[in-house]
């Protein structure tokens, strides 16, 4: 493809600082940043390929910086970065054969549960709690699905991650949001590598936006450090709500097209 404007850079770099603080916080950044580089005439898999670039930053960066506060358990999560891994590579693989269509609706409808039950769960994720399940069988089982999730199609990952450490594993919702980036790190990765390898990365544009996802991913993850888990929630379902409605239109879109 040519060359992008100055102004078309600028863009997206604003695009990836706004994107790297909402994922911070609550993830669906993609719902940002995605747009934003489709706005500039990117084709969908350059795109898609260079999604992964710039996003991979502000995971990392948020992943470190709630490392650092001692938000996560580095003791427990080498299982799940190793099953999401697997996971991941194996929804990368399968997406080049299978499309990924038939999930649009499905995923709708979870994310609507999602959104409900968190609503009508006002003491959800506010204090730890006795986990339901055996850490080392939720990282096997979660970061094999999730991981493939996220490498098949990818909406919704984070929100995804972040409701089941809180159900399932028992963390309040600030080690939730903290945990779920070292998975989408993870899976952000090895998807990275299977678009690098079919050349479909533009490597300017996803490090400029990947600089503008590690300042805002900072400023994020400083928020989320310094407020409650209140303010999480809030955030949480809003970033849920945006990322129902933009599957929403985007299935509406592709019906009335006649896809």
């Amino acid at each position: 493809m040519d060359p992008l404007s100055f102004s078309a850079l600028s863009f997206l770099w604003f695009a990836g600082l706004f994107a790297g603080f909402v994922d911070a916080i609550a993830g669906g950044g993609g719902i940002i940043s995605l747009p934003a580089l489709l706005a500039t005439g990117m084709p969908p898999h350059l795109a898609l390929g260079t999604n992964k670039l710039q996003g991979s930053f502000g995971s990392m960066t948020a992943a470190v910086n709630y490392a650092r506060k001692g938000l996560i358990d580095l003791r427990e999560i080498p299982a799940g970065v190793i099953f999401t891994a697997l996971g991941a590579l194996s929804g990368t693989l399968t997406v080049q054969v299978i499309s990924p269509d038939f999930l649009r609706h499905v995923i709708l409808f979870l994310l609507a549960g999602v959104f409900v039950y968190t609503l009508l769960s006002p003491d959800l994720g506010r204090l730890d709690r006795r986990p339901s399940m055996a850490a080392p069988a939720f990282f096997g089982c979660a970061g094999l699905v999730l991981g493939f999730y996220d490498g098949f199609f990818g909406p919704g990952t984070g929100s995804f991650w972040t409701i089941a450490l809180v159900v399932l594993l028992g963390l309040n919702l600030k080690k939730a949001t903290a945990h779920t980036k070292i998975f989408n790190f993870t899976s952000n990765v090895v998807a990275l590598v299977a678009f690098f390898a079919g050349h479909q990365v533009v490597v300017s544009a996803g490090l400029l936006m990947g600089a503008g996802q590690m300042l805002g991913a900072f400023a994020g993850s400083r928020l989320v450090i310094q407020k409650g888990t209140g303010f999480v929630r809030v955030f949480f379902l809003v970033v849920v709500a945006a990322t129902l409605i933009k599957l929403a239109h985007a299935a509406y879109a592709a019906q009335a097209a006649g896809y």
